[in-house]
């Protein structure tokens, strides 16, 4: 939840004024609610009342509710959707990591692209991760450097405080700089891809609802205190980035600490993605697709890809808004209100069909929102 996104918050309260801070608080409560509804539907009461995990992945509750029209279409879907959102998360990390070393060594005289080459050969070891474990130990430390880059922002920011001033917040915004906002502030909190495996692998799964409110709590305050802090500390000078404002000798400092935290991310994206794909080729008796080998053979594919691409696609951020729109859009709020509603109609109360059919309503809106505003991006960059 505490992701490179969190860092655009700042930029996004310039231009959503106090409906920023309410929408922080907002975003939280849908993907919180949204996350538990897609769990719901791993789950299926047996004979005796007792719920029972019928499902484990988010393809199975997908072929479950498209089974009449075609036994694997909704599974297919939801694999092409994610494998899509975690490709482009992969790639946007390598951009970053080239990105931020050329910022770091500006008198090196290095591209930008040989920078991401560079980041790319350090996540080699990615080919060998073979268990979630693994990925977790690397997201405890991707965890921490993360709190080191808030707490150097966060303290530059209170020795400022006989600077702020609450009239730096703005009571009218513009619509289109209000959408980019709210693209910032809800897909800060998506994890909605993540969740079935996540709740598969814990040792107590009916702490999962409590461990959801919990850590979508925690994230909340974090993100309202950060973004509020770095917003006041510097006004309508508030960058995209909010480390862009600080003084040049904290810079290097927490670009390099970025650069870390982006290449402790790739691992959690990258080993979701490649999952998926060997799940889906090894599938059925072909004994030489589940060969460690080939395995090996899909990750190294993999990473070649997500290089390829960071180093050949022109304008990839505008390519990531777009795509961001509708794949983050559909796995975080149209595919669980949709699943949920066909799986547990009859069970659901009308107040339950209600928050349901409101969540599909507003992430259709926030899709198509997010996709004219990047086409709109898409066509000014190509004249």
């Amino acid at each position: 939840f505490q992701g490179i996104f969190v860092l655009g918050l700042p930029y996004a309260l310039l231009h959503s004024g106090y409906s920023g801070l309410f929408l922080i608080i907002l975003a939280a409560a849908l993907c919180c609610y949204t996350g538990k509804i897609l769990i719901a539907c791993l789950y299926e009461e047996n004979e005796d009342g007792q719920l029972v995990r019928v499902r484990d992945t988010y393809e199975d509750i997908a072929n479950a509710c498209c089974k009449k029209l075609s036994p694997k279409l909704g599974g297919i879907v939801v694999n092409v959707t994610q494998v899509m959102e975690l490709i482009m998360t992969c790639i946007l990390y390598l951009v970053v990591s080239g990105n931020l070393l050329s910022h770091s060594f500006p008198y090196v005289p290095v591209t930008e692209k040989t920078w991401s080459v560079i980041a790319f050969v350090t996540l080699l070891p990615c080919m060998f991760i073979k268990t979630l474990k693994i990925v977790s130990k690397l997201s405890q430390l991707c965890s921490l450097v993360h709190f080191i880059i808030i707490l150097v922002v966060m303290t530059y920011c209170l020795t400022q405080i006989h600077q702020w001033s609450w009239a730096k917040f703005r009571l009218s915004v513009e619509f289109e700089d209000f959408l980019v906002s709210v693209g910032v502030i809800i897909f800060s909190y998506t994890s909605q891809i993540f969740l079935p495996t996540l709740e598969g692998n814990m040792k107590n799964p009916g702490e999962f609802r409590c461990m959801l409110n919990w850590t979508h709590f925690f994230a909340c305050v974090l993100k309202t205190t950060f973004a509020l802090t770095a917003f006041l500390t510097w006004g309508e000078e508030t960058k995209e980035v909010i480390t862009d404002n600080l003084p040049s000798f904290l810079q290097t400092l927490v670009n390099l600490c970025l650069l870390t935290k982006a290449l402790l991310s790739y691992p959690l994206p990258f080993f979701a993605a490649t999952e998926i794909v060997y799940a889906c080729i090894s599938r059925g008796n072909h004994s030489n697709y589940r060969s460690p080998l080939f395995a090996l053979g899909v990750r190294g594919s993999f990473l070649l890809l997500t290089l390829l691409m960071a180093m050949f696609i022109p304008h990839f951020a505008l390519l990531m808004g777009l795509t961001g729109s509708v794949t983050g859009a559909a796995m975080t709020f149209l595919l669980p209100s949709l699943f949920h509603l066909k799986l547990k109609w009859e069970k659901l109360s009308f107040l339950e069909k209600c928050a349901d059919i409101s969540v599909f309503i507003l992430g259709f809106l926030c899709s198509i929102a997010g996709i004219v505003c990047s086409i709109k991006g898409l066509l000014e960059v190509f004249g």
